[in-house]
């Protein structure tokens, strides 16, 4: 069975959705959804209300990424378990760090498939000379979230105008 919910935030109205044992996607959508009755859903709700108001720093809820391959798996799993709110990573870093072949020009299609960002962090992932890019958001918001989200965390200092 499968559960969604959403939650308005400064960054647009995520979706989250649930297989009722873990968190299988977070999305950008464009209106709330019902009120979810899953406890697993409720609590990654919870946790991304909790981050975004400056309470939260590291999430607990279980996650699932579906179908895909065993690199991009290390890859994630690298990225969420190493890299910490407030730090940022390079995409070479993150290709060294994972212990795979994946070269890090390949880190960025890795990042642009997260389904579940935030959770798992892409947003920390820059490129050695700026931000790169950032496939989350509004439509035609990426930078301008990733921006926000790193500004959120501390990484990047918040912008004057």
């Amino acid at each position: 069975m499968t559960f969604f919910g959403t939650l308005a935030s400064p960054v647009g109205v995520l979706g989250v959705e649930s297989d009722g044992e873990a968190i299988r996607r977070v999305g950008w959508m464009r209106a709330p959804a019902a009120p979810p009755h899953d406890p697993l859903l409720v609590e990654a709700l919870r946790q991304l209300e909790a981050y975004f108001a400056g309470a939260l720093t590291v999430f607990d809820v279980p996650i699932a990424v579906p179908d895909r391959p065993e690199s991009t798996h290390a890859v994630l799993r690298t990225l969420h378990e190493t890299v910490g709110f407030g730090e940022s990573v390079t995409y070479g870093e993150l290709a060294d760090r994972s212990g795979t072949d994946v070269p890090a020009r390949a880190i960025g299609s890795i990042m642009g498939a997260n389904p579940i960002p935030i959770i798992v962090p892409c947003h920390r992932v820059v490129a050695s000379d700026g931000l790169g890019g950032f496939s989350g958001g509004a439509p035609g918001q990426g930078l301008a979230t990733k921006r926000w989200l790193l500004e959120h965390e501390g990484v990047l200092p918040p912008a004057l105008f």
